[in-house]
């Protein structure tokens, strides 16, 4: 009885330290990408669309290079095409209703470079994209505590991997989130909130083993549909309504070959 009781505390401390070690690893990835929101934000229209396009291509790169291929490897073409015309859908329909919700809404406690039409679409892109992320780390964190439960280095592999992936997605919510004005710290910290499912995932994923490939494939493709739609719907036509130039064109490509190199660096 007394052995059963000991060994039954020994297993939850495990999936205690997995679940910790899979939190830690999507709140510092987030959280070092969020540390962009205490960059001086330029009133400079081209400095802002520039910042948009990069973080437009990091996202189109991490989605093309990483998420798409990884979801039909592990689910197959189905359960990701669904989950990815599911992800776009969903993102649509929280479009128009933070639109209607912000309509009613000033953000403008201080005069500011933006106007309330120009500044609305921004900031919704950047909230968006933190439920996008939200949603992304999710199945992230199934990996990282299933691989940190078999006790092999994969775990650790996977974690750092993860971290470095999570760098880009910081930025992506905190650069929006900032051209919208939220100050500095309530960014940050939105950023560092957004890695909090990493750790539950990392707990089922511990708890259970491994998730279904069906229900990977659905969680990776909703993520990419959110990311992509996010990326080319909101962020590139807000790029272009602020400055129509040659240089944000730099930055996009600059964003994806940013992208490129972590995923090989991962």
């Amino acid at each position: 009885m007394l052995e059963s009781i000991v060994k039954s505390h020994e297993i939850q401390y495990s999936l205690f330290g997995i679940a910790m070690a899979g939190l830690v690893t999507g709140l510092a990835g987030t959280g070092i990408g969020g540390l962009t929101a205490f960059l001086p934000m330029s009133s400079s229209r081209r400095f802002q669309s520039t910042l948009l396009e990069f973080t437009s291509g990091i996202m189109i790169s991490m989605v093309c290079m990483e998420l798409l291929p990884e979801g039909y490897e592990q689910g197959g073409i189905v359960s990701t095409s669904t989950g990815l015309i599911m992800g776009i859908l969903m993102i649509i329909l929280l479009d128009q209703i933070m639109k209607s919700y912000l309509s009613n809404k000033s953000y403008l406690g201080k005069k500011s470079y933006l106007s309330n039409k120009e500044k609305h679409p921004v900031m919704m892109s950047g909230w968006m994209m933190v439920l996008a992320v939200s949603l992304h780390n999710l199945p992230e964190g199934f990996a990282v505590g299933a691989g940190l439960q078999t006790g092999s280095s994969i775990g650790i592999t996977l974690s750092i991997a993860i971290l470095l992936h999570d760098i880009p997605e910081g930025m992506a919510m905190a650069i929006p989130l900032r051209l919208g004005k939220i100050k500095p710290g309530k960014v940050f910290l939105i950023t560092i909130l957004s890695g909090v499912p990493m750790g539950i995932g990392a707990f089922l994923g511990a708890a259970f083993g491994s998730i279904s490939d069906f229900y990977s494939g659905i969680c990776l493709g909703l993520a990419s549909g959110a990311m992509l739609y996010v990326s080319l719907g909101e962020l590139l036509n807000e790029s272009r309504s602020l400055y129509k130039g040659r240089v944000p064109l730099v930055g996009n490509m600059l964003g994806i070959l940013a992208g490129a190199l972590i995923s090989l660096l991962g």
